[in-house]
């Protein structure tokens, strides 16, 4: 048996079903079951924030997905979120040593190799510690831009092109990550509880292609069939932007700060950390990732630039 949190958000949701598909037996764990009522499967209520119901949610699980961050408006600002997610992965630890639960699966984020990061960055390293330190054979999975129709950090790119004919770039526009396919993301995550050789890894989930910022946008624009004028800016502005961002997209504000806070660094993947190696999945290129977002996009809504 395998736990899914976050099973009602986008990665979790699309985990699901991968797993559904393959025959796995899932049990999926949600502070609101009536959101997963048309789920074939076993459905628990539970909530990591308080551990009520953890126990019984991972009862008989061999491995569990840990899924779950607080970047949305319920964190709060000035490290109320830091409090929360900290609290969340020691009571799951607690809960999944208590349980026998051999394998926790963590889905974080990449991580820059800087001295300073950005708040959510660092939250997200605690909580991979705290995952595989209280289960050794555990795995953390660090992702870079998940590029995807439901991805967060691809609606907020495709929205500023669609709604802006000219695109302010901060001075961020010359860092570099390796942006991922989700089909890539969730297959990773599907085989990281199977593979032997990921036992206590902290594994880097990238792209083969190594992009700016500004080369991202640009083409992804040129994928959307929409002429955008840049508009280089020498400052990074990610403080006072972000308000001005969220109305642009129609994203919540406290979602869209740290998603523009981590374009602050390089996010690469690490020489010898790749989930590719490991877990024997090549990933795809990022125009194909682009493509695929976009189509799946217009099957859901129109995009009104094209």
């Amino acid at each position: 048996m395998e736990l899914i949190t976050g099973a009602t958000g986008y990665i979790g949701g699309r985990l699901l079903r991968r797993l559904i598909a393959e025959g796995r037996e899932v049990r999926a764990l949600a502070r609101d079951p009536a959101l997963l009522s048309g789920e074939s499967i076993e459905v628990v209520t539970a909530d990591v924030t308080t551990g009520d119901g953890l126990h019984e949610a991972l009862d008989g699980c061999e491995a569990a997905y840990y899924l779950i961050h607080s970047m949305d408006r319920t964190a709060g600002r000035n490290g109320a979120f830091a409090n929360l997610d900290r609290r969340a992965a020691d009571n799951f630890a607690r809960a999944a040593q208590e349980a026998g639960v051999g394998r926790i699966v963590y889905l974080g984020g990449l991580v820059p190799q800087a001295q300073t990061i950005s708040p959510h960055l660092r939250s997200r390293l605690e909580v991979e510690e705290i995952l595989l330190d209280a289960i050794p054979d555990s795995v953390a999975l660090r992702a870079s831009i998940v590029i995807g129709a439901q991805s967060p950090s691809f609606r907020l790119l495709v929205r500023l092109i669609e709604r802006l004919w000219v695109l302010p770039l901060p001075g961020w526009r010359e860092h570099r990550t390796q942006p991922v396919d989700e089909r890539d993301a969730v297959e990773y995550l599907a085989r990281a509880p199977l593979t032997d050789a990921a036992a206590g890894c902290s594994l880097d989930i990238a792209g083969p292609d190594v992009l700016t910022y500004a080369q991202m946008i640009e083409q992804i624009a040129e994928a959307m069939g929409v002429g955008r004028t840049p508009l280089s800016l020498r400052v990074s502005m990610t403080p006072s932007a972000a308000p001005v961002v969220a109305r642009v997209t129609g994203l919540d504000l406290e979602l869209v700060r740290p998603l523009m806070e981590s374009l602050e660094y390089d996010l690469m993947a690490r020489d010898g950390h790749s989930a590719a190696d490991v877990l024997g999945h090549r990933p795809r290129r990022f125009s194909r990732a682009v493509d695929h977002a976009l189509a799946e996009w217009e099957t859901i809504q129109p995009l009104a630039a094209r």
